[in-house]
């Protein structure tokens, strides 16, 4: 937006040091004076003022720059998204210094959630890794990049636990487990936040979506949620709570409804639980469009019926839409509002920018003018060497049959699929300022791989999919999925006499990013019936077939697990995937991901996840009884379950020992069990620690994730793990919702995923 740019550098630092004098720093960034200097500042505003604060504005064809500029005149703008270049940021930030009577400063957001210009694999697939110093790097770096560019706020990290692969967002959170998405969800917040927002290469986080929002009924987007509050509290509450209690500044309320109560008008939701009792001392911010949304949730009857219940119920600032502006100043002159709930949510906007660093610095994250960066899509940018690092860890092997993995850097290799060489596919949904022109596909990264070491072939051998209806829906807002002109046979025989003549062929295979992306809900989670058609095809030639899925969902993999001969679990991987992918089909990374969500048989076990509760008639395989709770006419169980992935190497797990059969409510157990790596090469595992409360004043989970250990061994080693049980582990929400630890038998599981597990037990008392 070079038009942002009108105002010269020369009017920008002539602004500078008479504001330090009058408003401008040095502030103490402590609770006490951002407390004293908001209040000032509150003292000195009309009311016009304080609303405009509570607006978030999105930088578009719905507001041209001639409207933007009126606005921030007029002082009716608090905060910016989808700006993402210094030149425009500072243009913006200079017109408010210039032009508004009380210059308080814009603060600059974007959705930055697996990287801001590298990219990194999408979240499902950070945790996936299962590796906390990984994502706090990608914390680190998406930060830098973010508040390089300017930016103050992101809208991540995503801790909605969810078990509903039908969901397309379940690609921007971390898993079915409380635990994990609570461990991945605080590192996020720790990494991106530094020691303060106000550094200038951190950027303050914003949780989301609150509450409950990856639990939308049959996965489909913007949807009702219902729930007992036994479970929410349970499953679903703890990771927002873990991402605020490690300080994230900002909480984006959710779009859906919650028991009967969207969420955006939950007073109960954004006071009781989360100022009241979580102590949350920052901003709230209604998801985009949230506000008017109310109306057809049914529970607000017109546009200042929507704006009254928002704000009273506890909404600082509306995202993108105008009603806030226009019926809250009516609303506070006749007495509906009360002027203290205004200024409860412009103090909560005013505060964030405090410790933002932006009242000492209102150009806090652009440093002078003259370091903007000749080129902002530079390749200087970019960290490329952690982002191939960390996609690597991400990517799990479900399937290894014979060895067929790691390939030989030798013959003829087919390299077939619509995935195969798509740039903008491998970044996956979100990638923020990422370029689809700098992201490695796996051709790229296979032919990096083997130069002048072995022949490597291809073809496209499909479309992603030949629904037209489908391609129409993905294609809606941008060409998101090529179609290729030749008929789906012509493509399929290409394929066929391509296989025919390699030794062995590596079929790139999954879903478009469009498909795994907000308002893309799948009924049917199977891979597409082009690419099932061409998988067939290329199994009937006889050679030995690698399946490299991209995806940003658990899929139902059935037929791919019956006919491939190895099966890769890439995910979206971000700028660097295709060399990543490359590493680890060549065997130069031993693969260690594991599965942090369980991939189904088929869509009808939907959900299923791996800490279930138990039931009176519970099915046993190896002993079926009709009269259990299982289906007739599938396998029961998913196909691959929850910390599942294997590995080049194989590992054995020792009987687990306790440093205590018995445990009081002071102290700490120890659960130890010896790691050993069996096999021929060099690798790591995730060593993974559940516990059961077999019996409770309520039923508990089978089983539930209570710690986990990332373990390298070289061939032959050996390790022991060990893992803390304290009295916090063994707590959960009564039917009184009390949190309670009860005396009694408890059981110990330690194993490499959820299932194949080492046992021993404790008395707690």
């Amino acid at each position: 937006m070079k038009w942002m740019c009108s105002l010269s550098l020369a009017v920008s630092l002539a602004l500078q040091p008479a504001l330090a004098e009058v408003r401008f720093g040095p502030h103490p960034l402590t609770p006490e004076a951002r407390d004293a200097y908001v209040t000032d500042l509150l003292g000195q505003m009309t009311l016009d003022e304080k609303i405009g604060q509570l607006r978030l504005i999105s930088v578009g064809p719905d507001n041209p720059k001639e409207a933007i500029r009126d606005m921030i005149q007029k002082g009716q703008v608090g905060a910016i998204f989808n700006t993402v270049t210094r030149p425009d940021i500072r243009a913006m930030q200079d017109q408010v210094m210039a032009l508004s009577r009380l210059k308080i400063p814009l603060f600059f957001a974007f959705d930055v959630v697996h990287g801001q210009r590298t990219i990194f694999p999408i979240p499902l697939g950070l945790a996936a890794s299962w590796d906390v110093d990984a994502v706090k790097q990608v914390g680190q770096i998406s930060a830098r990049e973010a508040a390089d560019d300017g930016l103050n706020m992101t809208w991540a990290p995503m801790v909605d636990v969810s078990r509903e692969p039908r969901w397309g967002r379940v690609s921007e959170g971390f898993g079915e487990d409380t635990w994990l998405t609570s461990v991945m969800g605080r590192t996020m917040v720790e990494a991106m936040q530094g020691k303060s927002p106000a550094d200038r290469y951190a950027v303050m986080t914003s949780v989301k979506h609150f509450a409950a929002y990856g639990a939308v009924e049959g996965g489909k987007e913007y949807n009702s949620v219902d729930m007992s509050p036994q479970r929410l509290f349970q499953d679903y509450l703890p990771p927002y709570k873990a991402a605020l209690d490690a300080g994230s500044g900002g909480v984006m309320v959710a779009l859906n409804a919650l028991n009967g109560v969207p969420a955006a008008a939950d007073s109960w939701l954004l006071k009781e639980v989360l100022r009241k009792d979580w102590k949350f001392t920052g901003i709230t911010i209604s998801d985009h469009g949230a506000i008017k949304e109310l109306i057809k949730h049914g529970v607000a009857k017109d546009p200042r019926d929507a704006v009254r219940i928002a704000l009273q119920s506890g909404v600082n600032m509306s995202m993108s839409d105008e009603y806030y502006s226009q019926y809250l100043p009516d609303l506070v002159k006749r007495g509906v509002v009360s002027q203290a709930d205004l200024d409860d949510a412009v103090r909560h906007v005013l505060n964030v920018k405090y410790e933002m660093g932006l009242f000492n610095d209102p150009w806090n994250h652009l440093g002078a003018q003259e370091s903007d960066p000749a080129d902002t899509n530079a390749e200087s940018r970019l960290h490329r060497e952690a982002a191939r690092d960390v996609a690597r860890k991400s990517m799990v092997l479900l399937k290894n049959h014979q060895g067929t993995l790691p390939l030989q850097k030798h013959g003829t290799i087919a390299l077939i699929g619509p995935l195969a060489d798509s740039q903008r596919d491998i970044m996956g949904s979100w990638s923020a300022a990422g370029r689809a022109d700098q992201a490695v596909t796996l051709l790229q990264g296979m032919k990096n791989a083997i130069a002048g070491k072995a022949t490597l072939l291809y073809a496209k051998g499909a479309n992603v999919t030949d629904h037209k209806g489908i391609q129409d829906f993905l294609n809606l807002y941008e060409q998101a999925v090529s179609v290729d002109a030749r008929t789906p046979q012509q493509m399929l025989d290409e394929a066929v006499a391509t296989a025919q003549k390699a030794d062995v062929v590596v079929l790139a295979i999954g879903e478009a990013q469009g498909m795994a992306h907000e308002a893309s809900s799948r009924s049917d989670i199977t891979v597409p019936a082009s690419q099932q058609a061409l998988l067939k095809a290329l199994k009937a030639t006889g050679k030995p077939l690698v399946v490299v899925l991209m995806n940003g969902r658990p899929l139902a993999l059935v037929q791919e697990d019956r006919q491939a001969d190895a099966l890769l679990e890439s995910w979206f991987s971000g700028t660097e995937g295709g060399n990543a992918i490359a590493d680890v089909l060549f065997g130069d990374y031993n693969p260690s991901g594991k599965l942090p969500m369980s991939f189904p048989r088929e869509v009808g076990q939907v959900p299923v996840y791996y800490n279930h509760l138990p039931t009176g008639r519970p099915y046993n395989p190896e002993k079926p009884n009709k009269y259990t709770s299982h289906y007739f006419d599938t396998a029961n169980g998913p196909l691959y379950p929850f910390g599942y992935g294997l590995s080049y190497t194989t590992f054995s797990v020792s009987p687990v020992i306790l440093s205590s059969p018995t445990m009081s409510r002071g102290d700490t157990l120890r659960a130890s069990v010896t790691v050993t790596n069996t096999g021929e090469r060099d690798g790591a595992t995730v060593v993974q620690l559940y516990l059961q409360d077999p019996v409770a004043s309520l039923s508990r989970p089978v089983r539930e994730l209570k710690g986990f250990q990332r373990v390298m061994l070289k061939k032959g080693e050996a390790k022991t793990v060990s893992f803390p049980i304290d009295v916090s582990a063994l707590t959960f929400w009564n039917a009184r919702l009390q949190q309670v630890a009860e005396p009694g038998e408890f059981n110990v599981f330690i194993g490499l995923d959820s299932v194949r597990t080492q046992q021993a037990s404790f008395s707690f008392r």
